[in-house]
């Protein structure tokens, strides 16, 4: 038996900020209205050209590659999260491959949204824990900029969304008291179209239709979020998934040293940080300087928690996500 344990972190956010007075110079909104509602004051942005989700990807992972103290060669399996691919098909995780140069390894993409990295870890930990690979590198990247409302009109969606990439090299580890204890995953699709991405799509609109009616009143192609809704059922589903993963691992709230939610809308960080009685000092975010960067969001977080000295060897570091789908999960660390 083994567990798999994070080796190595890296991430990657382009170096165009765009604050919330930026927005208001384009759209009706200011920055106390984003503050109050979602707590972001500044997110990053692709200069078109320069950035892909590939290639943000790539550069977060080459840090984590190289902090995990392997070669690219090493590299068993990519496991690649993301709603905003480069490609209809195929996905980037063969571009990472191809841009990497690793070997012809296997590459597969995760399409579970702001669930996705976790989504992808959990993959990735069972690879590991069957015996089948030894080294997998695990990629969280969005590049949401270009396909957003920037508009008056989409405000409500486009004030919280930026551009990033997290990435992680998970590896063996025989002591199966550390690394990855658990992943918990759920879905519930009856609420699938109160945050989606309608067209292009094969199942109703495709390019086609879009094109021919050259409705400039069709907002299908755009994020569509039931805003409160989607907070209303975060708030419940963080909370079980959470208290799932500590309940399988005989834990209890107070044994958790870190929580590191997805970055979604700090108002259910906070609402989750509250609910289990955690200190400011154990639960991370950085939403207020990158917005929600879905798939990117935690890998972001979590190199940045690791980076500044917040997780140390044997702490109890929690994973938690929901979004789009409805899809939830957690991942329970022993560092």
């Amino acid at each position: 038996m083994y567990n798999s344990k994070i080796t190595g972190l890296g991430y990657y956010v382009p170096d165009n900020v765009v604050s919330n007075d930026d927005l208001s110079k384009i759209m009706d909104t200011n920055d106390e209205w984003i503050q109050e509602r979602t707590g972001i004051k500044e997110r990053r942005h692709v200069v078109p050209e320069q950035d892909t989700t590939t290639s943000m990807g790539v550069k977060a992972a080459k840090v984590a590659i190289e902090r995990a103290g392997i070669d690219k060669d090493d590299i068993d399996f990519i496991v690649f999260a993301t709603l905003s691919p480069d490609y209809y098909f195929p996905g980037p995780g063969v571009l990472v491959q191809r841009d990497l140069g690793i070997k012809t390894v296997g590459a597969l993409d995760v399409r579970n949204q702001c669930s996705g990295f976790v989504y992808a870890l959990s993959v990735a930990d069972q690879y590991i824990k069957s015996g089948m690979y030894k080294n997998i590198l695990v990629i969280g990247s969005e590049l949401h900029s270009r396909g957003l409302d920037m508009t008056t009109r989409g405000r409500a969606v486009s004030v919280i969304f930026g551009d990033g990439a997290g990435a992680a090299v998970l590896s063996r580890e025989e002591d199966t008291t550390k690394g990855v204890l658990s992943t918990h995953l759920h879905s519930e699709g009856q609420h699938a179209e109160e945050l989606s991405l309608i067209a292009p799509g094969m199942g109703k609109r495709w390019v086609t239709d879009i094109l021919e009616e050259n409705d400039p009143q069709d907002e299908s192609y755009y994020p569509h979020m039931n805003g409160q809704f989607v907070f209303k059922n975060a708030v419940v589903r963080f909370s079980e998934v959470i208290l799932e993963g500590l309940k399988a691992n005989n834990l209890q709230p107070t044994d958790i040293d870190l929580l590191v939610p997805h970055q979604a809308n700090l108002r259910i960080s906070q609402f989750i940080q509250k609910q289990f009685g955690l200190a400011d000092d154990q639960v991370f975010n950085n939403i207020m300087k990158y917005g929600n960067t879905t798939a990117a969001s935690i890998p972001i977080a979590l190199t940045e928690a690791w980076e500044a000295g917040k997780i140390k060897s044997g702490d109890l570091v929690v994973l938690a996500a929901f979004g789009s789908g409805f899809t939830w999960g957690s991942a329970i660390i022993k560092w």
